[in-house]
């Protein structure tokens, strides 16, 4: 009896040491997959200076999400600090700050692919959502950006506890630059009007936490206590059932909460609250004629 009390403690301490070993060891390539180097080719677009384009910049950056992480002053922010060893903080991107030496191929480079001057890959920065950016509108945000007063703030601050760097060690977690076809050409424009073609260009702002196919799920290297994102394609579990007209779903973008009241945890209400009517209104016309799909199939 005692023996095998024995041998089974001993074999759980064997299984004990291995997990550890294996989570060292993943976490261990987690931290050289975040100092590899990434090689992507761009011809540079130049960004804007015109006021017109300035001013689209500034209503992108306001809509598009940058303000939740770099905060309305462009000098960045801390917005993940769950207590529990995962803390992100946005770089400052004004001229004042560790970008403002970059050039219009540096801007392409890690806007559009993820992918920082110094050729490492940007962890959390969601470029999968502006991939698809129209030459015109990258020109645009940049040059909005260009245009704010130089900030005090540094470089990005992204600590990890060591199941997240095990888990994008082993590939489970990716960076964008990952998720990116980064042989795509740029989007070509779409005229702004409600309609599904317009929607689906504005539905790129979406994708890094619903996934492609927009059916949501776990949300890829957020905290644990995150929920998952909705689905938000006609198929099983979907959350577009609540909206059944255009105006139920612009009122939750505007006041984040569900027709019954409920708020919603996460989404960018920041940034979703400063679409314009017609890009609101194309985005629910779109997500009305997406393929359906189960939740959770990203």
């Amino acid at each position: 009896m005692h023996g095998w009390v024995k041998r089974l403690g001993l074999g759980l301490g064997l299984l004990v040491v291995l997990g550890v070993a294996i989570l060292m060891f993943a976490s261990m390539l987690g931290q050289r997959k975040r100092e590899r180097s990434v090689d992507v080719a761009v011809q540079g677009v130049a960004w804007a200076t015109d006021a017109t384009g300035v001013e689209r910049g500034h209503y992108l950056y306001r809509s598009r999400g940058c303000a939740e992480c770099h905060g309305p002053d462009g000098s960045g922010r801390e917005f993940i600090n769950d207590g529990k060893g995962m803390r992100i903080r946005a770089p400052n991107i004004t001229v004042g700050g560790p970008v403002g030496h970059y050039t219009a191929q540096d801007w392409e480079r890690v806007v559009r692919h993820g992918v920082k001057a110094n050729g490492r890959a940007v962890f959390i920065m969601p470029s999968e959502d502006y991939n698809r950016f129209t030459d015109a509108d990258l020109a645009a945000v940049v040059g909005y950006v260009r245009t704010i007063a130089p900030r005090t703030g540094g470089e990005a601050v992204v600590e990890l506890p060591l199941p997240v760097k095990a888990l994008y060690g082993l590939g489970v977690i990716r960076d964008a630059s990952e998720k990116i076809d980064h042989h795509l050409p740029p989007a070509q424009p779409v005229a702004a009007a409600v309609n599904a073609q317009h929607g689906a260009y504005v539905a790129n702002m979406c994708i890094g936490c619903h996934g492609p196919g927009l059916s949501g799920g776990t949300i890829p290297g957020g905290p644990p206590d995150w929920p998952a994102a909705a689905n938000l394609t006609p198929g099983a579990g979907s959350a577009m059932l609540r909206y059944g007209d255009a105006n139920t779903f612009v009122a939750m973008l505007r006041s984040g909460k569900r027709p019954d009241g409920s708020g919603i945890k996460v989404m960018p209400f920041q940034s979703l609250r400063e679409l314009n009517d017609t890009d609101a209104h194309a985005l629910y016309t779109f997500l009305k004629t997406v393929p359906p799909r189960n939740a959770g199939q990203r």
